[in-house]
């Protein structure tokens, strides 16, 4: 273990690593020494102990600042095992919180405000990001609130929803359907869990369509979850139904990983026939 001030760096050991972070008081930052495909041994620690802190002793206690980082996702290269997201499943654990950033402005921001939340926060990082995200980060200290999705491109045809290195692709797709003379509004949700629903609502209220896009299995993933609370609160607005572009049922395939992603022409396709569609 090697500590720099209240940050500490651990090699491979995520049970033990959450059993240390929970029994200093959590007033820790845990950096994760390998890939957030391999959280899962920690599991039980984070969803059973950490999440449940502050709901056990009344607001008494808390992690204070128990904030968990983890590179996920795929990578270019990475196979089954080196690939995978693991939001969803933390995202149904109430008591946490589950953050991920698109790039180097908004992981500054979003980490130190989950750094400062009372809540243990699950932070995970895009791998593809770590060489090849640029761009100029404030020195200074900010925060982006926890809670707030942001519109990175306004439109009117179609709602572009998704977080991390999605966003990259959905402004691709973005692109290629403008030149069709359809106008997308991109959405970054930033925080997955919980998440901002207001934001949401208001712009597929406006454009009647929306696709929501995440590199995880379709079945059961974030998208799902958006999805029906989209159709619940937005259904006399929709012209189409509510269309979900992610990854397969399947383990990650390293030889078929160009296949199993969702591009930017899977989405410009679902634009395409979103576009066509009037209820």
């Amino acid at each position: 273990v090697c500590q720099i001030g209240r940050y500490f760096f651990f090699f491979q050991a995520e049970d033990g690593i959450r059993d240390f972070c929970l029994s200093r008081g959590l007033g820790d930052v845990y950096k994760r020494q390998v890939h957030g495909d391999y959280i899962y041994p920690a599991f039980d620690q984070l969803v059973n102990e950490a999440a449940k802190y502050r709901y056990r002793s009344g607001n008494q206690f808390s992690v204070g600042g128990l904030t968990v980082r983890a590179p996920y996702g795929a990578v270019g290269h990475g196979g089954h095992y080196h690939s995978q997201s693991p939001e969803a499943f933390f995202s149904h654990a109430p008591g946490l919180k589950v953050v991920i950033p698109r790039d180097c402005i908004q992981a500054k921001g979003l980490l130190l405000a989950s750094i400062r939340d009372k809540n243990p926060v699950i932070f995970l990082e895009p791998k593809a990001l770590y060489r090849n995200a640029e761009d100029e980060v404030p020195t200074e200290d900010y925060e982006l609130a926890l809670h707030k999705a942001e519109v990175v491109q306004e439109g009117k045809d179609i709602t572009l929803i998704g977080y991390g290195t999605q966003i990259r692709v959905l402004k691709e797709a973005a692109k290629e359907a403008e030149q069709d003379g359809i106008k997308c509004e991109i959405i970054d949700l930033q925080t997955i869990y919980p998440y901002d629903i207001e934001t949401l609502v208001e712009s597929v209220k406006k454009t009647g369509r929306c696709i929501v896009s995440h590199e995880a299995p379709v079945t059961m993933g974030v998208g799902a979850e958006i999805s029906a609370a989209l159709q619940e609160k937005c259904f006399l607005y929709l012209e189409a139904p509510i269309t979900r572009v992610c990854g397969y049922d399947t383990p990650f395939p390293l030889a078929h990983e160009l296949v199993y992603l969702p591009d930017k022409w899977k989405v410009y396709d679902a634009i395409q026939k979103l576009s066509l569609i009037h209820i």
